[in-house]
C-alpha cells in the first residue's frame, strides 16, 4: 500500500511565525498555515491541521460508507459528508481535538433508511481515519436519509 507525504516549512515563533504546507505526494497545492489563524474563528485564507483532519475524515468516511453500501447491494446515488473538527484547550495542557461531528446526507438505491443508517454506523467504525482518531473524546454521527 502507498505512503503519502506532506511537508511543512515553518519560520518564526508559534505566535508570530507562519508556514507553508505542501501536499507533496499529490502535488495539488501549497497552503499557508499559522497558529494565530488556527486558533481564530476566522481562518482568513489559511488552513490548519484541524481542517486537514476534517478533509481526511470526510473523504475517508465517504469512501468507507460507499463500500458499506456496496456490501449490502446498495448504490450510493448522492451522498454528502461533512466533518467538523473542533480544537479546544486540553485540561492537561496545550490543545486537543475535542470533538468531531460527522454528518452524512443523501440516498442510495437498493436500501431503505435503516440500511442507510447501518451502513453509516459501520463506516464510522471501519474508516481508517476514524480508527486513527480513536483518541478523540467525542466523534458523533448525524445521518439524514433523503430517499
Amino acid at each position: 500500500m502507498p505512503t503519502r507525504t506532506a511537508r511543512t516549512a515553518w519560520n518564526g515563533t508559534l505566535q508570530e511565525g507562519s508556514g507553508q504546507l505542501e501536499l507533496s505526494s499529490s502535488g495539488t497545492g501549497t497552503f499557508p498555515v499559522s497558529f494565530p489563524q488556527r486558533a481564530a474563528d476566522d481562518a482568513d485564507g489559511t488552513t490548519s491541521p484541524e481542517e486537514l483532519v476534517a478533509a481526511a475524515h470526510s473523504s475517508c468516511f465517504a469512501m468507507a460508507f460507499s463500500g458499506e453500501l456496496g456490501n449490502v447491494g446498495a448504490t450510493p446515488e448522492q451522498v454528502e459528508v461533512t466533518a467538523d473538527v473542533t480544537l479546544s484547550p486540553d485540561p492537561a495542557g496545550g490543545f486537543q481535538i475535542s470533538t468531531i461531528a460527522l454528518s452524512v446526507r443523501g440516498y442510495a438505491t437498493g436500501t431503505d433508511e435503516a440500511g442507510f443508517r447501518k451502513a453509516a454506523e459501520d463506516a464510522k467504525l471501519g474508516c481508517p481515519i476514524s480508527k486513527a482518531l480513536a483518541g478523540v473524546g467525542d466523534i458523533t454521527l448525524d445521518v439524514s436519509y433523503e430517499g
